[in-house]
C-alpha cells in the first residue's frame, strides 16, 4: 500500500515510514454498552486462521502453536466445565447447611446439615426419621425443651432471625462489591450472547459475589432458586478463561461462543441434565451457534455434570435433589387432566409476567427502588413470618419439590401418602395403590393450596430484588403443587367412581391407576414453560430429572399446551420482557414483523433532522474532523467522495478515528490541525509547504452494509438479527440518505406496538453516564 506521501513536493517531505500501515492498537475495540460488530469479528478471526495456516509449516514452533491455537477451544470449554461443576457442588453443600441452620444445628460435627446428621444415628424411627439426639434445634439449645409453646416460639424467632440475617448479608454484599451480581443474570446474558458488551458483567468480582450471595439468598428462604443464577456463574467462569486464550480474548465474537457454552455447562449442573442444557443454550439464550459450538456446548455440559457428580452434593448419587422414578404407566384418559395443568401454567405464566413487570417498573419509578436493602429486608421478613407455620412452606423450595414428585410407597411417611390401606395395614389395597385418603391428606392439600397462593404471590416481589434470584425453582414448585393437588383429586375420583366409563377400562380395583407424583412433575413443567416459553429444552431437561422416557407425551402435551395459552396473552417470556424493562438493545429471533413500512421511513436523518454527519475522503482538514467530532454525539461517520457528488466511499467508526488521530500525533511528526486527512489510497495533491497529511484508510470499513431507501423494513429487520449489524446505510442511486442503527429499529418495533415506554436502561443495572452512552448503542447516528 502507499506510504501516504502526497503529490508535488509534499512527498520529499514523508521519508517516515506511514506507522498508520501497521494495525492500530485500540483500533476494532468496543467501548461499555455498545453492540459489536459481528461482520467485522468474523473477518478478523477469518484472517488470523489464513495467517496461521500459512505458516504453520515454517517451522515446528509455527506448527504447535498452530495446534494449540486448533484446540484452545475444547480447553477453554474444559476449564469453564471443571470450574461450573465445582462451583455448583459448593453451592448447593453451603445452601443447604445454611437452609438447615435456621432450625438448628448439629452437635456431633458442626458442618453437617439435618440429614447428614442424622445418618450414623440408630435411634431414629421410620415416623421420625429426621429426629436424631445430634440435632438439636435452637429452641433445645436455648431453653432446653423441645415441645410446648415457648419452643415453638423460639424456633420461629431463630427462624426469622437467620433468615433476615442472611438477606441482608446478600443485599449488603451485592450493593457493595458487585450490583451486577444481583438477578437472575438471564436475561443480560442473552444480551450480551446477540452482541452487547457489558463490562464488568462477568467478570471475576461479580464471580465471586455472585456465588457467596446465590448461597445466602436461597437460605434466606425467599421465593427464588438458584439455577438461573447458575448460568450466570458459569458464563462468569467461561469470560474469565477465554482471557487465557488470544483467540477469545480479542474476538468479542468467538468469545461469545465460550459464553454458549458456558450457558449450556450452567443448566446442566444447576438440573443435572446436560443435553437439556446444549438445548437450553439453543433455544433459549445464544444468538449465533454454529456447529462447532453445539459439539463444544455438549463437551462443557458433559465435565460440568462429571465434576458435579464426582462431588455428589446431596449424597444420593445423582446430580440433582428431586430425581425421581416412576412406576406405572399413564392412561390415555390422563391427557384431559394433563392439558389442564398446561392451561393452568400458561395463565400462570401470563399472570406472572404482567405483575411481575409492573411490579419492577414501579420500583424503578418509585422512591421505594431507591432502597434494595430496605426492599429485600421487607420482603425476607414477610417471607419467614408467613412461611414457618406451614410445613410446605417452611422446608427448602427443592426438599418441596422433591416431596411432591415423590410416589408414595410404603417407605414414605409424608402427610401426602397417609392413605387408609397404608395406615391400618388393610390388605384390600396393595400398598402404593389407589385407596382412599385419610384426613391426613386431606389436611396436606389445604396446607398445599396455602403454599400454592403464598408462593404465587412472593414469586412475584421476589424476581427483580437485588440479590441473586432465579425462577426455575419457584415456577416449578407452584406446578408441582397445582399438579399434586389434581393428581390427588383424580385419584380419588377413580377410587371412589372406578365403574365410571373412563376409569372402567383402566383402572381394576386394587391396582395402581393414578400417580399423583407425575400430576406434580407435569404441572412443573407446564407453569416453568408458561413462564420461560421454553418448549423442547425443557421437556428434555425434565425427562433427564426424572429418568422416565415414557412419560415424554404427557410432558409435551402440558408445556405445548402451556405455551399456546402463554402466547395468546402475549408471546413474550419473562426474560424477554426483563431485557425490554432495562432497554437492552436485543433483537428477539422469534419476534415477527408484518408491517409495510419501507427503509426511508425509519432511517435517520428524517425530514425536519439536521443534514447527515458525513466525512469527505480527501478534501478535510485535521481541524474540521475534529470539529465534527467533538460537535456531535454520533458513534460512525459515513465517508463520500465530495459534498457535491454525495456517492459513498466506506464507512469510519468514532472510537476508530479518535485513537488513530491520537496514535499518528503520538508516532508520527508534522501532524498540524491544518493537515490533510484523506481515506484514499494515494494522498491528494497539496501544495509544498503543506504540513504533512494524514492517512486513515486502514480504518475504513470500504463494504459497508448498504439498502436501498425502497427496501421493506422486513428484509432489513431480518438483515439486522442475522447479521448481526450496528448499522445500515441507506442509499439511492449510490447516494448516501441516511442510516438506520439496532436503536432505530428498536424504536420502530416499539412505535408500532404503540408502546410509550421509552427505552432507557435502568439505572439499577449501569454507571450513571449509562442513559448517554444507551443513546450511542450498536453504532447508533442519531443524537
Amino acid at each position: 500500500m502507499s506510504n501516504g506521501g502526497g503529490g508535488g513536493g509534499a512527498s520529499s517531505s514523508t521519508h517516515l515510514l506511514d506507522l498508520l500501515e501497521e494495525p492500530i492498537p485500540g483500533v476494532g475495540t468496543y467501548d461499555d454498552f455498545h453492540t459489536i460488530d459481528w461482520v467485522r469479528e468474523k473477518c478478523k478471526d477469518r484472517e488470523r486462521h489464513r495467517k496461521i495456516n500459512s505458516k504453520k509449516k515454517e517451522s515446528a514452533w509455527e506448527f504447535t502453536k498452530s495446534l494449540y491455537d486448533a484446540w484452545s477451544g475444547w480447553l477453554v470449554v474444559t476449564l469453564t466445565g471443571l470450574a461450573s461443576g465445582a462451583l455448583a457442588g459448593v453451592i448447593d453443600i453451603a445452601a443447604d447447611w445454611m437452609n438447615d441452620l435456621k432450625e438448628g444445628v448439629c452437635l456431633s460435627a458442626m458442618w453437617f446439615n439435618h440429614e447428614q446428621c442424622c445418618w450414623d444415628s440408630n435411634e431414629t424411627t421410620f415416623a421420625e426419621r429426621d429426629k436424631c439426639p445430634q440435632w438439636k434445634t435452637w429452641a433445645e439449645l436455648i431453653l432446653g425443651q423441645a415441645e410446648g409453646p415457648g419452643s415453638y416460639i423460639m424456633n420461629y424467632f431463630m427462624f426469622t432471625f437467620w433468615a433476615l440475617s442472611f438477606a441482608f448479608l446478600a443485599v449488603s454484599l451485592v450493593k457493595v462489591f458487585a450490583p451486577y451480581a444481583c438477578g437472575s443474570g438471564i436475561p443480560e446474558i442473552k444480551t450480551i450472547l446477540s452482541g452487547f458488551i457489558i463490562r464488568g458483567y462477568l467478570g471475576k468480582w461479580t464471580l465471586m459475589i455472585k456465588t457467596i450471595t446465590l448461597v445466602l439468598a436461597v437460605a434466606s428462604g425467599l421465593s427464588l432458586g438458584k439455577e438461573g443464577p447458575l448460568v450466570h456463574v458459569a458464563c462468569c467462569c467461561g469470560n474469565i478463561f477465554s482471557y487465557l486464550f488470544p483467540k477469545y480474548s480479542k474476538n468479542e465474537a468467538k468469545k461469545r461462543e465460550v459464553l454458549s457454552a458456558a450457558s449450556a455447562a450452567g443448566v446442566s449442573v444447576a438440573f443435572g441434565a446436560p443435553i437439556g442444557g446444549v438445548l437450553f443454550s439453543l433455544e433459549e439464550v445464544s444468538y449465533y451457534f454454529p456447529l462447532k459450538t453445539l459439539w463444544r456446548s455438549f463437551f462443557a455440559a458433559l465435565v460440568a455434570a462429571f465434576v458435579l457428580r464426582s462431588i455428589n452434593p446431596f449424597g444420593n448419587s445423582r446430580l440433582v435433589l428431586f430425581y425421581v422414578e416412576y412406576h406405572t404407566p399413564w392412561y390415555l384418559f390422563e391427557l384431559f387432566p394433563f392439558i389442564l395443568l398446561g392451561v393452568f401454567g400458561g395463565l400462570w405464566g401470563a399472570f406472572f409476567i404482567r405483575a411481575n413487570i409492573a411490579w419492577c417498573r414501579r420500583r424503578k419509578s418509585t422512591r421505594f427502588g431507591k432502597y434494595p436493602v430496605l426492599e429485600v429486608i421487607t420482603v425476607a421478613a414477610i417471607t419467614a413470618i408467613v412461611a414457618f407455620p406451614n410445613p410446605y412452606t417452611r422446608q427448602n423450595t427443592s426438599e418441596l419439590i422433591k416431596e411432591l414428585f415423590t410416589d408414595c410407597g410404603p417407605l414414605e411417611s409424608s402427610q401426602l401418602c397417609q392413605y387408609r390401606s397404608q395406615m391400618n395395614g388393610s390388605q384390600a389395597y396393595p400398598e402404593g395403590s389407589d385407596a382412599a385418603a385419610t384426613p391426613g391428606v386431606y389436611s396436606a392439600m389445604w396446607q398445599l393450596s396455602l403454599a400454592l397462593v403464598f408462593k404465587i404471590i412472593m414469586t412475584i416481589f421476589t424476581f427483580g430484588l437485588k440479590v441473586p434470584s432465579g425462577l426455575f425453582i419457584p415456577s416449578m414448585a407452584i406446578g408441582a403443587i397445582a399438579g399434586r393437588i389434581v393428581g390427588i383429586a383424580v385419584e380419588q375420583l377413580a377410587y371412589y367412581h372406578h365403574d365410571w366409563f373412563l376409569f372402567r377400562e383402566w383402572c381394576e380395583v386394587g391396582a395402581d391407576c393414578i400417580t399423583p407424583g407425575l400430576y406434580a412433575m407435569v404441572g412443573a413443567a407446564a407453569c416453568l414453560g408458561g413462564v420461560t416459553r421454553m418448549t423442547v429444552s425443557l421437556v428434555v431437561i425434565v425427562f433427564e430429572l426424572t429418568g422416565g422416557l415414557e412419560y415424554i407425551v404427557p410432558l409435551m402435551a402440558a408445556v405445548m399446551t402451556s405455551k399456546w395459552v402463554g402466547d395468546a396473552f402475549g408471546r413474550e417470556g419473562i426474560y424477554e420482557a426483563h431485557i425490554r424493562l432495562n432497554g437492552y438493545p436485543f433483537l428477539d429471533a422469534k419476534e415477527e414483523f408484518t408491517h409495510t413500512t419501507l427503509a426511508r421511513e425509519v432511517m435517520r436523518p428524517r425530514r425536519n433532522d439536521t443534514p447527515l454527519a458525513v466525512l469527505t475522503q480527501d478534501d478535510m482538514t485535521l481541524a474540521e474532523l475534529q470539529n465534527i467530532i467533538s460537535e456531535t454525539s454520533y458513534n460512525g461517520f459515513p465517508v463520500i467522495v465530495s459534498k457535491e457528488s454525495q456517492r459513498l466511499v466506506g464507512f469510519a467508526l468514532r472510537r476508530d478515528i479518535t485513537i488513530a488521530i491520537e496514535n499518528a500525533r503520538r508516532k508520527q511528526e508534522g501532524i498540524m490541525l491544518n493537515s490533510r486527512v484523506y481515506f484514499t489510497q494515494h494522498a491528494p495533491t497539496l501544495p509544498a509547504d503543506s504540513p504533512r497529511p494524514l492517512k486513515l484508510r486502514s480504518i475504513l470499513d470500504m463494504s459497508p452494509f448498504t439498502v436501498t431507501d425502497h427496501t421493506p423494513m422486513e428484509i432489513v429487520v431480518d438483515i439486522f438479527r442475522k447479521l448481526g449489524l450496528r448499522q445500515c446505510l441507506v442509499t439511492h442511486n449510490g447516494i448516501v440518505l441516511g442510516i438506520i442503527t439496532k436503536k432505530n429499529i428498536l424504536e420502530h418495533l416499539e412505535e408500532l406496538k404503540q408502546h410509550v415506554e421509552p427505552l432507557v436502561i435502568s439505572p439499577s443495572h449501569a454507571p450513571p453516564t449509562l442513559p448517554v452512552r444507551l443513546r450511542l448503542l450498536g453504532g447508533t447516528h442519531e443524537t
